[in-house]
Parts: structure tokens; sequence; C-alpha cells
């Protein structure tokens, strides 16, 4: 996921890795906290990568001008994803 998140994020050096896999792993976090069921928190999964890659890019370095849009736009993403049959805990 690491590699994917980078080239998202157009980083082509490592010395950003720490603060990428923390942003990944608090993707994955916050899509737990939220209700994605734990067995579909795959990377292979399109709408999951989708969903950790918004995450990224919302938080990843400083004065984002997009983030509000991007904020807005994971939070949709993360809601359908927990109302959800496949993807939710209460579908």
């Amino acid at each position: 996921m690491l590699a994917y998140i980078k080239q998202i994020l157009r980083i082509a050096s490592n010395e950003f890795d720490n603060e990428i896999n923390q942003l990944i792993e608090s993707a994955y976090a916050d899509l737990l906290l939220s209700g994605v069921r734990a067995e579909q928190l795959n990377e292979s999964d399109s709408l999951i990568k989708r969903a950790v890659s918004l995450y990224c890019k919302t938080h990843f370095g400083y004065d984002n001008k997009d983030h509000v849009h991007l904020l807005n736009a994971y939070n949709s993403l993360k809601s359908h994803l927990i109302v959800s049959v496949d993807y939710g805990k209460m579908g």
C-alpha cells in the first residue's frame, strides 16, 4: 500500500515513508472504528484503496488547499461503506 499511496501523493523519495505509513494505519483504524468490518479492510479492494488514498491525501503535508474537499470526499465514501451490506457492520 505504501508504494501506491506514494504514487497518489506524487512522492518519489523515501523521506516521508514513516509519515505515510502512519497515515495508512490511521486510515484503516478510522474505517474500522467507524463501522467498516475488519475482514473488508483488504488493500486489494478498490473502494478501500480509494478511502485510504483520500484519507492520506487529506492529511498529508501542511497548507493543503484541498483539505476540506478531500475530507468531504473521504467522509462520504466512508459513510457509504459503513451502511453497505458488503462492508458495514450495520449493513
